[in-house]
């Protein structure tokens, strides 16, 4: 038995798959996100361990035999937060988290240095974990005095399961500290941001043994020789999870955030692009993608000021796509990266008229979101990436209409894996897998069962080129509003 634990930023889900792959079970703990001031994002790594406590305790009751034949476990998590320890291993601070945006002015600085982006292959995005560190030594310097270590959100799960500090390439492409290219920490790239060596956890690749289960976590029941893998960040591991790998395959995922991903077979960097250019989560591999940080976010945000449920708005539109509507929507809650690098941007509606309703605005927040996704599209398409058709995965890709608005937007068939596809938790099982066996993660890592195909609308694929052509030439008015 294999267990994959994907680390969300509102929860983990752990599953627990045999040795073909197969799901035996699964189960999930949520937890809360911290807001103590405006673009601050902050989650204590104790909910963390709460969480994976409490989602191994339900898998092991209700699958006790499955449970004592794990012998290897791996992690996808999200990305680019910083948790920041002292000598003892303490948690010092809260964890600043991927959509944190206060490190603006310190990312701004360090992209300025022409070393930044020649090393990296990427922009200095402030949601990045290099700038935070800035940031909290321009801010909180008795703090930062203090960081013997620096881990990401899954490395800090990783530490207390092996009592080792590790992180592998796909996790660490996403500091801003890797030399992507090379697979290897950049000293010029620490120097920016008044980091060293010594405070970086050893780096691994994703199908790397980090090392067995230590005796201090003897309370979750895991067999004493599990073998605990590095694992990945989240997209890759979604990723391994769908079988995109290489040139070719890639997914569009409209989670909370939403994600044009390419995977690649070389490193191929564009940095004006503001695509992310990272290693993937198994060796030799890269990936590109682009990201909305706003996508099924924005109808959340809908949904919570009409008083009405995400789904129920949905269903709201029908099954029949028709073309955009008068009203307009940029998603731009929370700034944007991909293609902008603007974290101050705000986003909000345009031509709402008296008669506008919440059909309306539902139609008009879904169309922005495909619009944002149509950005990032075409900056992977400008790197050289090749996606003539992707996997649909996130929640938002369970909407039949949203799902046909955007493949109609992009122009490529989309396809929809089977319900039971587990994503980045499916993919850090298999990681797992490939870390215990050995095995070539080409032959575990295969594209799941597809469900069905949406295709794009041909009647309609004009009217929503000229609606994204409008929402791509708004950006600049958007971005002089005070």
């Amino acid at each position: 038995m294999y267990l994959g634990l994907d680390l969300g930023t509102s929860g983990v889900k752990a599953l627990l798959v045999d040795d073909d792959g197969y799901a035996v079970g699964s189960a999930d703990a949520t937890y809360d996100v911290s807001h103590p001031a405006p673009g601050w994002s902050e989650q204590d790594p104790g909910d963390w361990v709460r969480g994976v406590g409490a989602a191994l305790a339900a898998l092991r009751n209700a699958h006790p035999q499955a449970y004592g034949a794990i012998r290897a476990l791996s992690f996808s998590g999200h990305m680019h937060g910083a948790v920041m320890v002292d000598a003892a291993g303490s948690v010092l601070r809260p964890c600043i988290l991927w959509n944190d945006t206060r490190s603006h002015i310190e990312a701004a600085a360090m992209d300025a240095d022409p070393v930044a982006r020649v090393v990296s292959g990427n922009v200095v995005f402030p949601g990045f974990t290099a700038p935070k560190l800035a940031w909290v030594a321009q801010n909180e310097p008795d703090i930062f005095a203090r960081v013997a270590r620096v881990m990401l959100p899954k490395d800090y799960l990783l530490w207390w399961l092996t009592g080792r500090y590790a992180t592998e390439m796909s996790d660490a492409a996403g500091t801003a500290w890797l030399d992507v290219g090379a697979r290897a920490w950049s000293d010029d790239l620490l120097a920016l941001g008044g980091m060293s060596r010594d405070q970086m956890p050893d780096l691994l690749e994703g199908t790397d043994v980090v090392g067995e289960v230590q005796t201090a976590r003897a309370d979750l029941a895991l067999p004493p020789t599990c073998k605990v893998v590095a694992g990945g960040a989240d997209n890759a591991v979604a990723a391994c999870g769908v079988g995109a790998l290489g040139d070719g395959d890639g997914f569009v995922s409209l989670g909370t955030s939403g994600v044009v991903l390419a995977g690649r077979d070389r490193y191929a960097p564009d940095a004006d692009t503001a695509v992310h250019t990272f290693c993937h989560a198994v060796p030799g591999r890269w990936y590109q993608m682009g990201v909305v940080l706003a996508a099924t976010d924005s109808l959340n945000w809908l949904s919570r000021i009409t008083g009405q449920s995400a789904a129920d708005l949905s269903a709201a539109l029908g099954d029949t796509l028709t073309p955009p509507g008068p009203v307009r929507f940029y998603p731009y809650l929370s700034g944007e990266r991909t293609p902008h690098n603007d974290a101050q941007v705000r986003g909000g509606f345009t031509h709402l008229d008296i008669a506008s309703g919440p059909q309306d605005l539902t139609r008009a927040v879904m169309t922005g979101v495909s619009f944002a996704l149509r950005d990032s599209f075409e900056a992977l398409k400008a790197t050289g990436a090749n996606l003539p058709s992707a996997l649909a995965i996130g929640g938002g890709s369970r909407s039949d209409h949203w799902t046909r608005m955007l493949a109609t937007t992009l122009n490529i068939p989309l396809e929809r894996p089977d319900e039971g596809a587990f994503g980045a938790a499916l993919g850090a099982a298999r990681i797992a897998m490939c870390g215990d066996t050995g095995a070539d993660p080409a032959s575990v890592m295969t594209k799941p069962p597809i469900a069905d195909v949406i295709h794009p609308d041909a009647a309609l694929v004009s009217a929503y080129d000229d609606a994204y052509s409008a929402f791509a030439g708004a950006y600049p008015k958007l971005k002089a509003m005070p």
